[in-house]
């Protein structure tokens, strides 16, 4: 039989042990073509620009 524990973990300590598994926020850099906050390594929502290349078809150029 595998060893149990003798007392049951407190919230206080589970917390703890889970201290590091917060969410955390994206980070952001600003667009060289627009100056939009994007995603890094992703093509830029409000251009449709991806190191130096159009790549993605915007929604207002579309219209």
């Amino acid at each position: 039989m595998p060893p149990l524990p003798k007392r049951k973990t407190s919230h206080a300590r589970q917390g703890e042990r889970r201290s590091h598994l917060e969410a955390k926020t994206s980070a952001m850099v600003p667009c060289p073509q627009c100056h939009e906050m994007r995603l890094p390594h992703r093509a830029c929502p409000s251009c449709g620009y991806y190191r130096g290349k159009k790549v993605v078809e915007t929604t207002a150029e579309s219209k």
